[in-house]
C-alpha cells in the first residue's frame, strides 16, 4: 500500500487543528449549556455569599443558565479553593476568590494546592473597603489624633478583628507597621460588633458591610477608609492613605476556575462579567453594601491577585502571624 506523501500528512494534521480549534470556539460560544457552580468558601449570609450571588444572578440574566451557588465553609475558604481546584476544568465550576485567598497563601504552610498556581484568574468583581472605626469613648477624632492617642498609651487599646489571619486583622498590622504605634489584637471567632459597641474593644479596621450601620446611628465614629479613594457609601470619611501616605488595605472579590479551563470559556466570563458590572441595577446593588465596581481583563486581574498575594505575605511573615 502506497503511504500518504509527508506533505500531505502535515496538511491533514493542519486541517485536524483547524477543525479543533473551530470545535473550540464553537462550544465557547454555546457555553453552558448546563448549570454551573459557584463555590463560596464562607457560610451564607456572609458577604463572600452576598456578591457571589449578585455576580450569579447577573450571569444567569446574561448567558441563560442558572449559576447555583455552592458554599463550602471552612479552614478561611481553603476548603472551596481545594474542591475547585480538583473539580475538572470544563467551565462549570467556577471560584468566588477574594483577599482571603491571596492571604491564605502565606498563611497556611501545608496547603494541598497552590493558588496562583492551580485557579485561573476569570474577572474581577468588586473591592469593599474597611473602615478604621472606634467606639466613641476613644477620644481621638481623627487617624493623626489616634496615632498620637496610641502612642501615649501603647499596649492600652484592643484592636478588634474576625480572626487570626483575617483581612480586618491584616489592615490593622499594616496600619501599626505604618504607624508604629502599639494596639493589641483580640482575634474574634464570632460577631467582634458587640465588644466594640460596648467599649471592651476600642478599635477595628472592619469591614464595610459590617460597620457602615452603627457608623450612621453614631454608635461607633469612623475615623477613616482603607481604600485607595474615599468611598461613596461614607464620602465625608478621609482615607488612612490621606495621613498614612502608601496605605491600602481593601477587600476584594473576583470570579476563579480550574487552571486548565479553556481560555476561550475565560474570556467569554469575562467578556459577561465586566459588561454585567457596568449595569446600573450591579452598580446599585453592589453600592448598597459599600462595594464598588472593579472592571479588569483576565490578565489583569491575575496581575492584581499576584501583587495582592505579595503584599500580605510579606505582611505576614513581617508581623509572625499564625493561622487559627
Amino acid at each position: 500500500m502506497k503511504l500518504p506523501h509527508r506533505r500531505s500528512l502535515l496538511h491533514l494534521a493542519a486541517g485536524a487543528a483547524a477543525l479543533a480549534g473551530v470545535s473550540r470556539i464553537a462550544s465557547a460560544d454555546n457555553y453552558p449549556t448546563r448549570p454551573v457552580r459557584v463555590v463560596v468558601g464562607f457560610p451564607a449570609g456572609n458577604a463572600s455569599d452576598t456578591i457571589a450571588r449578585l455576580a450569579a444572578q447577573s450571569l444567569s440574566e446574561r448567558l441563560g443558565q442558572s449559576f447555583i451557588i455552592e458554599n463550602r465553609p471552612g479552614a478561611g475558604g481553603n476548603i472551596g479553593t481545594e474542591i475547585v481546584v480538583k473539580a475538572p476544568s470544563d467551565g462549570y465550576t467556577l471560584l468566588l476568590v477574594g483577599i482571603s485567598s491571596a492571604i491564605n497563601a502565606t498563611l497556611y504552610d501545608n496547603l494541598n494546592f497552590n493558588f496562583l498556581r492551580d485557579i485561573a484568574p476569570v474577572a474581577s468583581l468588586c473591592s469593599v473597603p474597611n473602615v478604621m472605626v472606634v467606639n466613641p469613648s476613644v477620644p481621638a477624632q481623627t487617624v493623626p489624633e489616634f496615632i498620637a492617642y496610641a502612642k501615649a498609651n501603647p499596649g492600652k487599646i484592643n484592636m478588634a478583628s474576625a480572626g487570626n489571619g483575617s483581612a480586618s486583622h491584616l489592615a490593622g498590622e499594616l496600619f501599626k507597621m505604618m504607624t508604629g504605634v502599639d494596639l493589641v489584637h483580640i482575634p474574634y471567632r464570632g460577631s467582634f460588633l458587640p465588644d466594640l459597641l460596648a467599649g471592651q474593644a476600642q478599635a477595628v479596621f472592619g469591614p464595610m458591610p459590617v460597620v457602615v450601620a452603627n457608623i450612621r446611628t453614631g454608635k461607633l465614629r469612623a475615623l477613616a477608609v482603607t481604600s485607595a479613594a474615599r468611598s461613596e457609601a461614607l464620602p465625608d470619611t478621609p482615607t488612612v492613605a490621606e495621613f498614612v501616605p502608601g496605605y491600602e488595605a481593601s477587600g476584594w472579590y473576583g470570579i476563579g476556575a480550574p487552571v486548565k479551563t479553556p481560555a476561550a470559556i475565560v474570556d467569554r466570563f469575562n467578556k459577561e462579567i465586566v459588561a454585567g458590572l457596568g449595569d446600573p441595577r450591579m452598580k446599585a446593588r453592589l453600592s448598597d453594601i459599600g462595594a464598588v465596581p472593579t472592571p479588569m481583563t483576565s490578565d489583569e486581574f491575575g496581575k492584581f491577585v499576584a501583587a495582592e498575594t505579595k503584599k500580605w505575605g510579606e505582611v505576614i511573615r513581617a508581623a509572625n502571624i499564625k493561622a487559627e
